[in-house]
């Protein structure tokens, strides 16, 4: 199973330049696990960059993996992860969700880098 971090996400879409770095475990539909933050996070921002058509497409496509709702265990776990690994509050939903999911977050948000189970590459400046 993969999670793939909002930042994936948007640089998928975007083509940016670590975009084929994220197409491998995007092209895996079957093997996607979604968190409901990442929906949330993604659509803000084709919203604020693009427009509401876009952000919807954007969203048409992130559900065609596994979304996983926002639960009272996930918001727990999350929260210890917080406090452990120091990382704010969406990152820590999202990896609380690939742990409980025994999948691999891919990213390039610095705050997952050197976490177990993070593929992580460097953003691009």
């Amino acid at each position: 199973m993969n999670v793939v971090d909002s930042s994936g996400w948007l640089e998928f879409f975007a083509d940016g330049p670590n975009a084929s770095f994220f197409s491998t475990p995007l092209e895996n539909v079957d093997e996607l696990v979604v968190p409901t933050i990442s929906i949330y996070e993604v659509f803000k921002t084709v919203l604020l960059q693009r427009d509401e058509s876009a952000g919807l497409q954007a969203v048409a496509l992130m559900k065609q993996g596994l979304v996983v709702e926002l639960t009272a265990n996930i918001s727990m776990v999350a929260a210890k992860m917080s406090l452990e690994h120091n990382i704010p509050m969406a990152d820590s939903i999202i990896f609380a969700t690939g742990r409980l999911y025994q999948a691999t977050i891919w990213t390039q948000d610095a705050d997952f880098k050197g976490l177990e189970g993070v593929k992580y590459i460097p953003k691009y400046k």
